[in-house]
């Protein structure tokens, strides 16, 4: 199966994608294997949240228009040109994905399948049926997939190399377990924003995006505000006030009250509108429905202070005040060349 077979398949996944938007799904006529699987989208799309109280139709929606956006000929050549496939011995690797966000593991996926290996699917309990769904697609478009694509719920057995994401307790156990492997072991990580008070209202809004994105459970959703002394929130607020819908949904407002509540037990000062808490922390890793915030005196010793902490921070949110930092209200929009954890899958992948 060539690389030109294998991204072909993945340009129809997109395509096929490309109809199913919160506003409105649409059945376009160049789109093959819509009479097998069209229905049966929206209808799984509608169902998800009965799987994963998170994944409410709007969240869903949201990541498979991202992917969408992905799977296009220019970015899938973009990014695979970059690499040389031609000494490629296929084996087999196994994938323990995440379920915080829905297809979270998707990008694994492909860069498992398009260097030409056998892919090897344990699915997180809380996200067990959105990507068998894509693969089943896929299947249908190149029918020489279907023996190099597995799903197992049990124990993972006969395997090259291992990609695993989990929490940082996890994180230990598949470094013991799967020691002797070759292997990308990812943990717990969170992103921040750094402000300095010049950012306009529309940049404030885009930023509300970056933190109430999948209700703030991804590693790429802001959970840390980095501002100067004497930074007045007045404007943050103001402009955040456009999210203020989520706390109508019920998983998200019980968990903003048991956290104001353990906050406000704990005598911590806090900053509140009704829907977000905000308290001076220095931990990254906030709760949901809160996000944390610390003042800095200087950007150079603050951009030092992240660079020294990069193994906990996905993204660095700003209007271009550190460098490589990402734009406000980009950060659950990563290209495919945007490595979880900075480390390259398919240079893993290829040597492998």
């Amino acid at each position: 199966m060539t690389l030109e077979t294998k991204k072909n398949a993945f340009i129809e996944l997109g395509k096929f994608l490309s109809q199913f938007s919160e506003a409105e799904n649409t059945q376009k006529k160049d789109v093959l294997g819509n009479a097998v699987f069209f229905d049966s989208f929206v209808d799984l799309i509608h169902l998800s949240q009965s799987h994963n109280g998170w994944y409410t139709p709007e969240q869903v929606y949201y990541a498979v228009q991202s992917w969408t956006n992905a799977l296009t000929a220019e970015n899938l050549n973009t990014w695979l040109n970059a690499y040389d496939f031609t000494n490629v011995k296929p084996k087999k690797i196994a994938l323990i994905l995440a379920g915080n966000i829905p297809l979270v593991g998707f990008h694994d996926f492909l860069s498992v399948l398009v260097t030409g290996h056998d892919v090897l699917v344990k699915t997180s309990s809380n996200d067990q049926h959105l990507l068998p769904f894509l693969a089943k697609y896929l299947i249908h478009i190149a029918p020489e997939l279907a023996n190099k694509i597995t799903f197992t719920e049990g124990k993972l057995e006969n395997f090259d190399a291992v990609i695993a994401t989990g929490s940082n307790n996890t994180a230990r156990y598949f470094e013991y377990y799967f020691k002797d492997k070759p292997s990308i072991i990812r943990k717990s990580r969170n992103s921040v924003a750094i402000l300095n008070g010049e950012e306009t209202k529309e940049q404030l809004i885009a930023l509300g995006e970056d933190i109430f994105r999948y209700f703030g459970l991804g590693c790429r959703n802001v959970s840390k505000l980095f501002v100067p002394k004497g930074y007045n929130f007045d404007a943050f607020f103001e402009a955040i006030f456009e999210y203020q819908d989520i706390i109508k949904y019920e998983k998200y407002a019980n968990n903003y009250d048991y956290n104001k509540a353990v906050f406000l037990m704990s005598n911590f000062k806090l900053l509140d509108n009704g829907f977000l808490t905000i308290k001076e922390d220095n931990s990254h890793a906030s709760p949901i429905s809160s996000v944390f915030y610390e003042y800095y005196e200087n950007l150079a010793d603050l951009e030092k202070r992240l660079d020294s902490e990069a193994d906990n921070i996905q993204c660095i949110v700003s209007n271009n005040l550190v460098k490589n930092s990402v734009a406000f209200g980009q950060t659950q929009q990563p290209k495919l060349w945007d490595y979880a954890d900075n480390t390259d899958t398919i240079s893993f992948l290829l040597i492998t």
